[in-house]
């Protein structure tokens, strides 16, 4: 690492490992999963710097033997989330008058603990918890969450370097107050990263942090709040909490000290805690900020002179890595008919290719989804799809929940570029195709932009310049992160800030300076240096 402003190290991404046979991070990383796998753990909530045991416990199981207990955690009552608040508040006092540098080393450090002693037991809770493939656990859990807590760190220290100009009369500075209150962080299953992200970002800039994780992903949310404990972060800085969202959340908006929400999850759950935050402005001391990713309708569309191979790859690999259960994944493509039945022979041969089952096997590219209830709303719309006549599935189509919330990888094309699985959001491994006339490419970006209230992610794949000229000027209101030539999948820390508009979310930028500056309030200050001792101005003078 070189040095950055502050003489703070300057952040590169963290490499990848990769957990061939015989590597010893193959080892490491499956004794670790047989270790964590065969024994229980309870998980408490964690305020103020305690463990909070309530006895009211809930189970965990894999997505992939949901049958299968790994342990249990407690969730909490009212009167926790009030502790919660009112603790942090209390902690506020000294960690937003904390130097800056002092933060900092607390979130290097814990970068340090889980790029080294920490590596392999969060990948093997993510592969527990939410059902990865090991490649897919170590760019999230890993490196994801390394480049995440590095690069806050330069883009801090990138911020409190902006400053205004002075002049020989007057000293001008910005001081990046962290927000008056407290911060609400609600984070999703999908990414171990972004669970860790969305609170520490908000505490490295001095906020302190109520924080609920998804039920699905406390297991892993647990190995991310030791590493924050070794790594330092004093008590009552970050509070986690678990149980029913509701109650949580009413409690937590209900505060007049709410300062901002940090969330990422369904755009149903993120417009009603917008509107409920809009009823409360009265209460609050400040107007509090609303920062959110949410969903994706993402798109591939490959030009005329695309190469077949390469748009086949972008699908299989955007449609179906995690079980098509990232923000980002494809779900819905548009194909020209000259490229058709290329690019359909390259992805079926794909598919057959693929093996499904436990992470643990680690020759299995497919694992399970989530939980029941996503499980059978994939089901339904497959189902769905074999009856309809605007629809075709030419693979896949098959699900099975008897030991892991299973389904197989499906492809469903149809002749209706609305037909419901191209509009609707579903989060699962299912794709769906339109195949178009090669020459009503301008026609289709149209489609493309029209067809859905979500702009997340999207690639277009095409040799002619022109081609992509087009769909980037086309396109440009469609997604957040726009892909040439590429799947839409991947974004990196320091590389690909991401986020998205429309129904998306506030397209903030998650692991860019523009995020972190949400979560301070700047102070403008001023220092003359020979103060006036006389009100009159020049132009009074006779």
């Amino acid at each position: 690492m070189g040095k950055g402003f502050f003489n703070v190290p300057i952040a590169v991404n963290e490499p990848v490992k990769s957990y061939a046979p015989g590597s010893p991070e193959r080892e490491e990383v499956l004794k670790a999963y047989k270790d964590m796998y065969n024994s229980k753990i309870d998980v408490p909530m964690y305020i103020n710097g305690k463990d909070v045991e309530t006895g009211n416990t809930r189970t965990m199981s894999p997505p992939h033997d949901h049958q299968h207990i790994v342990g249990t955690y407690h969730v909490a009552e009212k009167p926790h989330i009030e502790e919660a608040i009112s603790t942090a508040l209390e902690a506020r006092k000294k960690w937003s008058q904390m130097p800056w540098e002092q933060r900092t080393g607390i979130f290097l450090k814990a970068a340090e603990l889980i790029a080294g002693p920490y590596r392999a037991k969060i990948n093997a809770a993510t592969m527990i918890a939410q059902s990865k493939n090991i490649y897919q656990a170590e760019i999230d859990a890993a490196c994801e969450l390394i480049d995440f807590l590095r690069f806050n760190v330069q883009f801090m220290s990138e911020i409190y370097m902006d400053q205004p100009e002075s002049t020989s009369d007057a000293w001008n500075r910005i001081e990046y107050r962290p927000l008056e209150g407290f911060t609400y962080a609600v984070t999703p299953f999908n990414f171990t990263a972004i669970a860790g992200n969305l609170p520490s970002c908000m505490a490295l800039m001095g906020n302190v942090v109520v924080w609920k994780p998804s039920d699905s992903q406390i297991y892993s949310a647990k190995v991310i709040m030791d590493v924050f404990k070794e790594a330092g972060v004093p008590d009552g800085v970050i509070n986690v909490v678990f149980g029913d969202p509701v109650m949580i959340t009413d409690t937590v908006l209900n505060s007049p000290d709410f300062s901002g929400l940090h969330f990422t999850g369904s755009t149903t759950i993120f417009k009603s805690l917008w509107k409920q935050i809009g009823n409360n402005i009265d209460t609050y001391k400040t107007y509090p900020r609303i920062v959110g990713e949410t969903g994706g309708k993402d798109f591939i569309i490959a030009h005329k002179s695309a190469n077949a191979k390469q748009v086949a790859t972008a699908i299989v690999r955007g449609a179906f890595e995690f079980q098509g259960q990232k923000c980002s994944a494809a779900s819905r493509a548009y194909i020209p008919n000259n490229l058709w039945e290329d690019i359909k022979d390259f992805v079926l041969a794909d598919l057959k290719s693929f093996k499904m089952g436990s992470p643990e096997d680690m020759s299995n590219f497919i694992t399970a989804v989530i939980h029941e209830g996503s499980f059978d709303k994939l089901a339904k719309y497959i189902d769905e799809a074999k009856a309809h006549t605007d629809a075709e599935i030419i693979a896949g189509g098959n699900y099975d929940k008897s030991k892991g919330y299973f389904i197989e990888p499906t492809v469903i094309v149809t002749k209706n570029p609305k037909y419901t699985t191209m509009c609707t959001e579903l989060f699962g491994p299912v794709i769906t195709i339109y195949v178009y006339d090669q020459e009503a490419y301008s026609e289709r970006l149209k489609l493309v932009d029209e067809t859905s209230e979500y702009a997340l992610t999207g690639a277009i794949l095409a040799s002619c310049r022109y081609a992509i000229e087009e769909a980037t000027t086309a396109l440009q209101n469609s997604a957040g992160n726009f892909y040439i030539n590429d799947k839409p999948t991947g974004a990196v820390v320091g590389q690909q800030p991401f986020g998205g508009a429309r129904a998306s979310g506030t397209n903030d930028k998650a692991g860019s300076a523009q995020n972190l500056l949400r979560w301070v309030s700047p102070r403008m200050i001023k220092e003359t240096f020979v103060t006036p001792v006389d009100y009159r101005y020049p132009f009074l003078g006779e």
